[in-house]
């Protein structure tokens, strides 16, 4: 229901594309989304060859993936995006991956 709700507000264009997020119970994965053009520009994810090694906590390696997936959009000159948690609470990892993405100087 909570997803259903959301998707009708949450829509992302070439000036402000969409963050879709899903967490599953090992990894997070995140990806920008131009909607009007259906494509992917972006993503990032935990399970990337560069957070291998690390022994981090869920929450930390996601504000991590958050702050791969900000330089990633930087490097292509994204600016301002539009968050789609889906039918994920705003607490816990999916918070941790925004505050990453913020760090990078995204605003959502």
């Amino acid at each position: 229901m909570i997803k259903k709700k959301d998707k009708k507000r949450v829509f992302g264009t070439s000036n402000r594309p969409r963050i879709s997020v899903f967490r599953s119970n090992k990894a997070i994965y995140a990806q920008v989304i131009d909607d009007a053009s259906g494509k992917t520009l972006v993503s990032s994810s935990s399970r990337e060859k560069v957070f291998g090694d690390k022994k981090k906590t869920k929450v930390e390696l996601s504000n991590e993936v958050g702050k791969l997936l900000g330089k990633r959009a930087k490097m292509l000159k994204i600016k301002k995006v539009v968050f789609d948690k889906g039918k994920y609470l705003y607490h816990g990892r999916i918070k941790s991956l925004a505050e990453g993405i913020r760090e990078m100087g995204l605003d959502l």
